[in-house]
């Protein structure tokens, strides 16, 4: 005879009481994996990777069940006549002692085979049962709300309420067969063969920076620093523009859209505002600086190229966030709705200095980079995109006679240089050059030249730190009139003209 409700455990309210909706459980289930724990205690192993004494609806079976998992953990067996010494003597079970109740679990026991299936649709209930105390929360928070509260801030402690359930609610994870992570890699370098440029990565639609790089590696978190002036903001829009471009979706087996080639773009401009962002984007695009394009200064032609260029951005899968003064908790909320709602390839932050802690207030300001970068690292490991994330470098660079910057010269260095997994400087030697101009006719003056005319149109991305391959140096063509990146001409070649109009 099956272990039920009525004739155990008396759960349900009596016929005389007003009807009312219990929580979503199943007693049964409950019953049925406790009992082939005790029976057989390897059916533990086979859920407790997933499976918490807190996901149980019934307390005596959280007590059961946690009790049991300490004895099996440290080398004893668990079985109803271990077991009973552990728990309360004087517990009533539907008229039954404690031992009489685990020798009726035991004795009512299925097969060790069903485990897993009966700890999931524990695990389920679990889930649906957490899902309404987050609706019930949400319902009296706005109920009795005081006049000051945002609702804004509700909504996004609701949001990641819901993201941490939908990520938990997971039975994968723990270790796997090294089988496994073999056919995901080969599967990894059979799609590098089949993408443009043989990347493993995303292609950030730069030649040499691709070589070096292998592209964008999922997961990783990609620093750019660099001092005011080099162009760091640049070379984030451009290769967010490069992959924007690019992007070729693919209808997945589930139904859901896929990126074969590219990716949809998530830029956080904490600095610009959208219209400026986009005013630069037009001028990379066009060739026309954006300062002629502030003023008016245009011709009839310059119009109709910003017109046709317009027309191709409106297209692009990417989304601008401009919010200034914006929590590392918010950000991150905003770019697991984005990727939930229209999906999401790479994330750029523009920049990390421009956010603040999830404390109201930080006298620490290090202690507050550091939950930044930790944050935005474990964001990209759950989103499974690349983050760019911006950051300025302090002053000490400027004291140097070689001003090409040192991972040392990150500010608040500790944590950006710890969490990043690859660094990025960018560096122009033209801009310093420019401010020392010798008085014309000197020697110097002559000399000054000569080195402006090595240095002119020419940027450095200089790779301090790289997880998954080398450090360097890689030279790209700057054009500083509308702040676009471009590939060095190689020897004998000419330099890719193609998104030149």
């Amino acid at each position: 005879m099956a272990l039920t409700d009525s004739n155990v455990l008396k759960l349900a309210p009596d016929s005389g009481t007003p009807a009312y909706r219990s929580a979503p459980h199943n007693i049964e289930a409950e019953q049925s994996l406790l009992g082939a724990i005790l029976v057989n205690n390897d059916a533990f192993y086979r859920v407790s990777d997933f499976l918490e004494a807190k996901h149980f609806f019934e307390p005596l079976h959280q007590t059961i069940f946690e009790t049991a998992g300490s004895l099996i953990r440290m080398g004893k067996i668990a079985t109803p006549v271990t077991l009973k010494t552990f728990l309360p003597a004087d517990t009533d079970v539907g008229g039954m002692t404690i031992g009489q109740y685990l020798a009726r679990l035991a004795a009512e026991a299925t097969t060790i085979i069903n485990a897993q299936d009966y700890g999931r649709t524990v695990y389920d209930l679990s889930l649906r049962r957490d899902l309404i105390g987050i609706g019930e929360d949400m319902v009296n928070v706005a109920y009795d709300a005081p006049v000051d509260f945002q609702p804004r801030a509700q909504i996004e402690d609701a949001e990641r309420k819901l993201y941490e359930l939908a990520e938990s609610g997971r039975y994968d994870g723990g270790f796997q067969k090294f089988s496994q992570a073999l056919t995901v890699a080969v599967d990894l370098a059979a799609k590098a063969f089949q993408r443009d440029g043989k990347l493993s990565g995303i292609s950030t639609g730069l030649r040499d920076l691709d070589t070096k790089m292998g592209g964008l590696q999922h997961s990783d978190l990609i620093i750019v620093a660099g001092r005011p002036g080099m162009g760091k903001t640049s070379l984030a829009t451009n290769i967010a523009y490069n992959v924007a471009k690019a992007y070729v979706p693919e209808l997945q087996a589930d139904g859901t859209m896929k990126a074969a080639n590219g990716g949809v773009i998530g830029f956080f401009s904490c600095e610009m505002s959208a219209d400026q962002l986009a005013t630069r984007i037009v001028a990379e695009r066009t060739g026309i600086p954006s300062s002629h394009i502030r003023r008016g200064g245009i011709t009839e032609a310059d119009f109709e190229k910003i017109r046709q260029v317009s027309i191709e951005l409106q297209s692009l899968p990417f989304y601008v966030d401009a919010t200034g003064g914006l929590s590392i908790a918010q950000l991150m909320a905003r770019a697991r709705r984005l990727k939930r709602q229209k999906g999401l390839d790479l994330l750029v932050i523009d920049y990390i200095q421009l956010l603040s802690g999830s404390g109201k207030r930080s006298d620490n300001r290090v202690q507050e980079i550091t939950e930044i970068t930790t944050s935005l690292k474990a964001l990209a490991k759950e989103l499974n995109v690349p983050v760019i994330a911006l950051s300025q470098l302090s002053r000490q660079v400027e004291s140097r006679d070689d001003k090409r910057p040192q991972l040392s010269d990150l500010r608040e260095s500790g944590s950006i240089e710890q969490d990043a997994d690859v660094v990025l400087f960018v560096f122009r030697e033209e801009y310093y050059l420019a401010m020392k101009e010798p008085r014309p006719g000197t020697e110097e003056h002559a000399k000054w030249q000569a080195d402006m005319e090595r240095t002119v149109g020419r940027a450095e991305v200089i790779i301090g730190k790289q997880r998954h391959g080398p450090t360097g140096t890689v030279e790209l063509h700057f054009d500083a009139s509308v702040t676009r990146f471009g590939d060095l001409a190689h020897d004998g070649q000419l330099p890719d003209r193609s998104s030149d109009y």
